[in-house]
């Protein structure tokens, strides 16, 4: 199981997928064998570690026509059709490696793309206002994908309960 966070930190909003994934890692705890990864950028490479993984979230900035801030989720042939359009260099990449996948039989049985639509793809490191006040449904979309998938997901202070 494989939670990838892509986009370019370097333009503001288009970085949210790797902050969602910098977000999941600070509060929340998940079973082993669940992998958060800042796919930033990268392109083929990602191809590694989609080996052996049965399910994929993919999380993103989406470009989906709606106000910013607008939350898209995605599924089973709509994660096809939502490739076909992309234009940038990590979604190009991440298009790739899922048809090298699926030529080479290493294609996730389901995959997921989970993002939101974005207000600004500036130069800047700081995420624009009106996706900062969403982030936090972004995230519990992800979190409420991993459950639907029966992945046991503890918040941060509930794990700090249990131990005490």
């Amino acid at each position: 199981m494989l939670v990838l966070g892509v986009g370019n930190i370097l333009l503001s909003d288009e970085g949210l997928g790797v902050r969602v994934i910098e977000k999941i890692k600070e509060g929340y705890v998940l079973p082993e064998d669940v992998k958060l990864l800042d796919g930033g950028t990268l392109g083929i490479e990602l191809l590694y570690f989609l080996e052996g993984s049965e399910k994929l979230i993919i999380v993103d900035a989406i470009k989906g026509g709606g106000p910013p801030g607008t939350l898209y989720k995605f599924s089973g042939d709509e994660v096809k059709a939502y490739f076909k359009g992309k234009i940038s260099a990590h979604e190009l990449g991440i298009q790739e490696v899922l048809g090298i996948a699926q030529l080479t039989d290493r294609y996730p049985k389901e995959v997921v793309v989970i993002g939101m639509e974005p207000e600004s793809l500036e130069v800047s490191l700081e995420l624009s206002q009106t996706v900062k006040d969403n982030l936090e449904k972004l995230i519990k979309s992800v979190i409420e994908q991993l459950k639907e998938w029966n992945i046991e997901v503890k918040h941060v202070d509930e794990r700090a309960r249990h131990t005490v």
